[in-house]
């Protein structure tokens, strides 16, 4: 029995490297960066006001108070988007509005509750506190110095860093290709949903299932149709996926009775396969294959089985075939509301419920069957074996929703 460790790291390794496109910022949103991204420019660009006030020169205020005030003459106005021409007289001031660029010779700005107009003389500024060389003031370069690394290869694009991006001057980034994820399902008893059904058949779940978390992984899910329980048709079907896809993640078929043919087929295409059975509950036995340089996963039918296993084997090599250098689902500590158990032999990824509160509850019924603990679950526990952890222990719950 190979451990989860080992079968992930075997995966990866054969995942490959990712290719990069040019991709514009405003399609770019969770996209994985193939290339270290400089700043062109300084952040901000040229030294401005933090607020509306007036420039100043701090060493002309220094004096000032409520009482007290300092009296300058008002030398101009600058809105946001203008520039002062030359430099600010000496015993004048600025008008400014927040963004506005600071004059030369300026060095500080006094915020507008700090300062009063007389209405018979408009053109006189009284300051009424006084300002440190530097207050109010943003910095040319003082966020990001022109050459800053912004974004490291393996990152995810999220809001805030394309945002960044753009402020920088920046319209598109290397990003890694998303692969085409071709989803199978086996099964001469499956139906799809909305067909009537006769005795013995059940509707198909597990390709929608999956081609919602291939998405949720960067990938691009493709939906065959379902596959009878035949060799001949399994081998075609095979080799159509594989064909028009990079990926291909199969459910169904992967144990050893009789019906099962994905092996076999898989064989007879000319691929290359691992058969594992993992450590894990639920999900133990798993197919890893290789066919033209294309990756095939064969998961085990039970709907369980099969999102467990996506989400442990399948989403890494997703995640990395796009570049990404953290592929694992992100953990949350939580406390557990109720407690969990595990009196088997295996690790046990229990379906669970974390609310807003960091309280894990159960999701329900964790048998691989059972499909209503998937509805209720965002995450998943990893449970090691002979454990039974009590209410109030601290678990980290993998988030998937």
């Amino acid at each position: 029995m190979v451990e989860l460790e080992e079968a992930v790291a075997r995966i990866l390794a054969a995942t490959p490297p990712p290719s990069t496109e040019r991709v514009a910022l405003d399609a770019a949103h969770g996209r994985i960066l193939t290339e270290q991204v400089r700043s062109p420019i300084d952040l901000p660009i040229f030294d401005n006001s933090a607020m509306d006030g007036y420039a100043v020169r701090a060493a002309e205020v220094a004096s000032a108070g409520a009482q007290t005030p300092v009296r300058l003459r008002l030398a101009g106005r600058i809105a946001a988007g203008e520039a002062f021409d030359g430099e600010m007289p000496t015993g004048a001031c600025v008008r400014l509005f927040t963004g506005s660029p600071l004059p030369h010779g300026a060095d500080a700005v006094v915020m507008q509750e700090d300062t009063r107009v007389q209405s018979e003389a408009p053109a006189e500024i009284q300051i009424l506190s006084p300002v440190q060389s530097g207050d109010n003031v943003r910095f040319r370069g003082e966020d990001v110095p022109a050459g800053a690394v912004l974004v490291e290869p393996g990152e995810r694009l999220t809001a805030g860093r394309i945002g960044l991006l753009a402020a920088t001057g920046l319209r598109e980034a290397g990003v890694g290709r998303r692969p085409v994820a071709g989803l199978l399902a086996t099964g001469s008893e499956l139906r799809e949903p909305g067909q009537a059904l006769r005795p013995g058949q059940i509707y198909e779940s597990n390709r929608l299932a999956l081609a919602a978390l291939a998405r949720r992984a960067g990938a691009v899910p493709r939906v065959f149709p379902l596959v009878a329980d035949s060799l001949e048709v399994t081998k075609g079907r095979l080799q159509e996926a594989l064909s028009e896809c990079d990926v291909v993640v199969s459910s169904g078929g992967v144990s050893v009775g009789e019906m099962d043919f994905i092996k076999p087929a898989l064989r007879e295409i000319g691929g290359e396969l691992e058969y594992w059975k993992v450590a894990i509950r639920p999900g133990r036995p798993f197919v890893f294959g290789q066919w033209r340089q294309k990756l095939f996963f064969g998961l085990p039918g039970n709907p369980i089985s099969a999102l467990v296993t996506f989400l442990l084997l399948v989403r890494p090599a997703l995640r990395r075939w796009q570049g990404a250098r953290n592929v694992t689902l992100e953990g949350h500590a939580g406390l557990l509301a109720e407690p969990l158990a595990n009196p088997g032999e295996r690790r046990h990824f229990m379906r669970v419920k974390l609310d807003a509160a960091q309280n894990v509850f159960s999701a329900g019924l964790q048998a691989s069957h059972a499909l209503r603990s998937a509805g209720e679950a965002n995450g998943l526990v990893d449970v090691p074996p002979q454990t039974v952890w009590k209410t109030g222990t601290t678990v980290q719950v993998m988030r998937w929703e």
